[in-house]
């Protein structure tokens, strides 16, 4: 008996010392480039922005990743983040920049959660009650900033974390400063102190327990210094923590360098709920094919489907007015692009219709295995686009009419590199469309397109 009860003893502490075993955090810097390692596959989840604007509340924040982790965490959504202003006590819906903005923020400058919007972040203990809550259920946590300093800390001269004698209003600039809020001040790179504020706000982020960063005003015009800034300061925290700079558009002239500091850009500025918007991705969308590569992805923007705008900046409070044919376009786009997959919508008002949207096996596999992704041809309103399965070299193509009248839309296996007679499928309800050896056509009504699998 007693045999038996050390063998029980050992099996539960074996079981509790690897099977449960969290993985160990870093506290030594990143090498540089390793951030790349970080998002493999382009990141996939949830922002609170198109549904809830600058307003979003912890109940609100909570019941999308209770949504999450029921009915989409199996098919790769991950992260949940809270978007814009999370540290304004008395934001509203649809503007900005009101008279009086009730800041929350600590004594070396640095933003907190507003307690009357998170109670969770009580007695300083900032996003990191949220963020366990998310974590515990198997997702991760990303949080909205914009770029700089904030004005008030230099108002009140605030010292800079990690310094000795350096205050706020010793390393900013009203150069540059964003035109459309103005909450905080451009950091001059160069100034002592500019380095170690980054390094603070990181260092509080990754105590947190942060996964991800939007960070806002930083791609167009493009912030190089502070972008370098910043990549320095998040490689310097210890924790990996995902890179989305925004909003565009990126000059593709900075590819290289986007690439070489952030996990994600933005090649648009903020893509709603209009067929305009749709089309304009397609063009910007034309430039940035090879720069799809593991690690570092170009971002199609927040996907506005579902139900957005309760409180959000532009509209009233609805469903998205894309037709069911301009979501199909909308979900073809950015999967075959292998964009990030940032959902809008308040999830727990999803519709049957808005969830099947999210839970295509065949389709999240393109998104995730898709390689080699580049556009065949885009004239006249007819799109083609095409990629391969790393893993099974299937070859996936999307046909698109982004025009006003029906039309036929072609492509031939020779345009895809192929030879010999393959298998249609097409993925959204994994029809067999037949074989072909040479032409593939198909008529397609207005704002419609196809997705194709071609296999043996």
């Amino acid at each position: 008996m007693k045999k038996q009860l050390l063998l029980i003893a050992t099996f539960i502490l074996l079981y509790n010392a690897c099977g449960e075993r969290k993985p160990i955090q870093k506290s030594e810097p990143f090498k540089s480039g390793e951030f790349k390692e970080w998002a493999q596959t382009p990141p996939m989840g949830w922002n609170s922005w198109d549904c809830y604007g600058p307003t979003v509340e912890e109940a609100e924040v909570k019941a999308n990743a209770d949504y999450m982790a029921e009915k989409l965490k199996v098919y790769g959504w991950e992260y949940v983040v809270v978007d814009i202003r999370w540290f304004v006590e008395n934001d509203k819906a649809g503007g900005y920049n009101q008279t009086d903005p009730h800041y929350v923020i600590d004594e070396y400058g640095r933003y907190q959660p507003a307690v009357n919007r998170f109670p969770s972040a009580k007695d300083g203990k900032g996003f990191k009650e949220l963020a366990d809550y998310i974590h515990n259920k198997g997702l991760k946590f990303g949080i909205h900033i914009m770029r700089g300093i904030p004005k008030e800390a230099v108002d009140k001269k605030l010292p800079v974390k990690g310094t000795v004698n350096i205050t706020a209003d010793q390393i900013y600039s009203t150069e540059l400063q964003c035109s459309w809020l103005r909450d905080n001040y451009t950091i001059v790179a160069d100034k002592p102190g500019a380095q170690e504020y980054y390094n603070s706000i990181f260092e509080l982020y990754a105590s947190w327990g942060v996964d991800f960063i939007k960070i806002d005003d930083l791609s167009r015009p493009y912030h190089q210094k502070e972008i370098e800034l910043i990549r320095k300061a998040i490689d310097h925290c210890g924790r990996p923590i995902v890179l989305s700079t925004s909003p565009g558009e990126t000059p593709v002239e900075k590819a290289t360098h986007v690439s070489a500091h952030a996990n994600m850009w933005r090649m648009v500025d903020d893509v709603w709920d209009t067929w305009p918007h749709i089309t304009h991705l397609f063009e910007v969308c034309q430039k940035w094919y090879p720069y799809i590569m593991a690690g570092t992805w170009p971002d199609c923007d927040m996907i506005p489907l579902g139900r957005i705008s309760i409180r959000g900046e532009r509209g009233e409070d609805r469903m998205t007015r894309l037709s069911k044919e301009e979501q199909y376009t909308l979900m073809n786009l950015f999967c075959i692009f292998r964009s990030p997959l940032m959902f809008g919508g308040d999830l727990p008002s999803n519709d049957d219709f808005t969830l099947s949207l999210l839970t295509n096996k065949n389709v999240l596999d393109m998104h995730r295995y898709g390689s080699h992704v580049r556009q065949l041809f885009q004239q006249d309103g007819k799109v083609a686009i095409t990629s391969v399965n790393a893993n099974t070299k299937d070859v996936y193509l999307a046909l698109f009419n982004l025009g006003d009248k029906p039309t036929e839309v072609s492509t031939t296996l020779k345009e895809l590199d192929l030879q010999g007679e393959y298998k249609l499928t097409e993925m959204w309800q994994n029809k067999d469309k037949g074989t072909t050896s040479d032409l593939i056509s198909v008529q397609l009504p207005p704002h419609t397109s196809i997705l194709y699998k071609i296999h043996k």
